[in-house]
């Protein structure tokens, strides 16, 4: 019975543990994708822990998996820092980007039903509901907007047959997240983000693949090409003032 005892002991500890690495890789993906942690800049582990209110050991597993992930660098007797961005990067992480959200949303499309009709009109109209949050600068809605347009591009390819492909989908999108989220003090544009995804929206749920597939990728690669044409810190290249935190 105390060996026992002991087990359900330790299974309980290592559970904790689990869930707290957890809770920290999360908290601080999202701080680098969100531009609070700039590129290149040092993640000290000590600070980490005081700020994430988490322990050494959770603290060193987080930093592990987003190495392994790409957010974050680490470098012999130099620690790690959060990893740089290219232009070189952006293009390839958009052109893979494409053609995986291609793939997801025809399976998604051919596959879903009407509940999923129903998912895809309802955040649908909430992220338009929305778009005024992210037009005005400072706006406390904008970060609600980030949330439902995560939800929106989850949502329309959801119904995908194939679990990998969304998985890698998944990956790709908060890598371009990052990049979007760093263009937001530099980027000066006018486009119309509300009328290209009522026009995705729209084909969507006409069953027009090829429509929305071609809409969808217009609407990646032109936000692509707004955050080259932006003053963003790119590696090799004079940083301009870093993104507040």
């Amino acid at each position: 019975m105390v060996k026992y005892m002991r087990e359900i002991g330790d299974l309980s500890e290592a559970t904790v543990h689990k869930s707290m690495t957890s809770r920290t890789h999360e908290r601080l993906r999202n701080a680098i994708v969100t531009a609070r942690y700039s590129p290149g800049e040092k993640l000290r582990i000590d600070a980490l822990k005081e700020e994430l209110d988490a322990s050494l050991g959770a603290v060193r597993e987080a930093l592990a998996r987003l190495t392994s992930e790409g957010f974050v660098t680490a470098e012999p007797q130099r620690g790690f820092s959060v990893s740089l961005i290219s232009r070189q990067d952006l293009i390839d992480l958009t052109e893979a980007r494409v053609a995986i959200e291609m793939t997801c949303l025809e399976s998604s499309i051919v596959c879903g039903d009407l509940a999923w009709e129903g998912r895809v009109l309802s955040v649908a109209h909430q992220l338009s509901k929305l778009s005024y949050a992210i037009r005005n600068l400072g706006d406390p809605d904008a970060e609600k907007w980030h949330r439902y347009h995560e939800r929106f591009h989850d949502e329309i390819t959801s119904a995908c047959a194939n679990n990998w492909w969304l998985k890698l989908r998944k990956q790709l999108y908060i890598q371009s997240e990052r990049y979007r989220r760093l263009s937001g003090p530099y980027a000066e544009y006018d486009r119309d983000v509300d009328a290209e995804h009522r026009a995705i929206t729209e084909a969507v749920l006409a069953r027009d693949a090829e429509k929305a597939k071609a809409l969808l990728a217009d609407h990646l690669r032109a936000t692509t090409e707004i955050l080259l044409a932006s003053k963003m810190p790119f590696s090799g290249e004079p940083a301009p003032l870093q993104a507040a935190k």
